[in-house]
């Protein structure tokens, strides 16, 4: 059954990778459609290149009402990654078609890139090594990590991955999160507070949220002046999060010390007056996507397809 299914890998990071491709095709499935342009399909596209798949393996694509009428043949989508704000569930419902998913499976690869983020900023690293490739010494080494406010919104996988990492710091660590989770902030000594806390208390704020209607342009104007002058945002998790515009006016204006950012409302970037900010940090959505992060990703992937045609066959 499973060798005559036809199954399209649109991720890029996925169809790169030969060693998931072969262990894909050694779970018996012979007919994998791989995305061999490297590119980030449009809709169009994408409902083209899935035409004939009866499953579908996903990353960042836009699964919604318009792309699944035209799928009539695909049944099951396994999410390469885990976030989801690019899948309509209800419209999956609609057309019977199964979603499967994975939970933290990248979450040390997102935390150790936060953390780098973090040392970076605070230390000047970043902006110093810039200056010095255009043959500007600058010797100001910024602050210290240790004993700083951090203030995490969103404690899933990554945020609680990121606490860990950052205990040996001797930070503290106030959080906030929609789940209610006061057994493991006690255990961990956190401090759970409002928003509106974090945003004027922090000397570090990083982003751990899903996209949706509470979380779209969190982080705008009005916030960015409730924060410290010398602090410092960082998102590694959904682009529009953060408004990015009201951003760009924050550093021009020095209203917040420094941003990284990984994550941006579309991709790649288009607006370069941002990017080339000396104080902001950017990197290509690459927080996931360790060597061992894709690996794990991409196994994850497999084995929920595969358990799919597996419960079909018991069927």
């Amino acid at each position: 059954m499973i060798d005559s299914i036809v199954i399209g890998v649109t991720t890029i990071a996925f169809s790169k990778n030969e060693d998931l491709i072969s262990e894909l095709r050694s779970k018996g499935f012979k007919k994998v459609k791989k995305n061999e342009e490297g590119k980030r399909f449009t809709q169009s596209e994408l409902i083209s290149f899935l035409q004939d798949c009866q499953a579908a393996i996903v990353g960042l694509d836009i699964i919604n009402e318009e792309v699944l009428s035209k799928l009539p043949n695909l049944r099951v989508i396994s999410k390469y990654g885990v976030g989801l704000d690019n899948i309509d569930f209800d419209a999956c419902e609609r057309y019977n078609v199964k979603v499967f998913f994975p939970e933290g499976v990248n979450k040390r690869s997102v935390s150790e890139m936060t953390l780098g983020f973090m040392l970076s900023l605070c230390r000047n690293l970043y902006t110093t090594s810039n200056l010095l490739k255009n043959k500007i010494w600058n010797k100001s080494g910024g602050i210290q990590l240790s004993e700083k406010t951090i203030g995490v919104i969103g404690v899933g996988n990554v945020g609680k991955d990121l606490i860990t990492l950052l205990k040996p710091f001797g930070c503290r660590v106030l959080v906030n999160d929609i789940v209610s989770q006061e057994e493991y902030y006690l255990e961990n000594g956190l401090e759970s507070v409002s928003k509106e806390e974090i945003f004027s208390k922090s000397d570090v704020i990083t982003i751990h949220t899903p996209l949706n209607e509470g979380t779209m342009n969190l982080f705008n104007k009005e916030v960015f002046l409730r924060m410290k002058k010398e602090a410092f945002i960082i998102n590694t998790s959904r682009g529009g999060v953060i408004n990015l515009n009201d951003l760009k006016w924050a550093l021009k204006r020095n209203e917040i010390a420094g941003a990284a950012i990984d994550v941006y409302d579309s991709e790649p970037p288009e607006d370069y007056e941002l990017i080339s900010i000396p104080n902001l940090m950017n990197t290509p959505h690459i927080g996931g996507n360790s060597r061992e992060a894709v690996k794990a990703m991409g196994q994850a992937a497999i084995s929920n397809v595969c358990n799919y045609y597996d419960l079909l066959v018991d069927e």
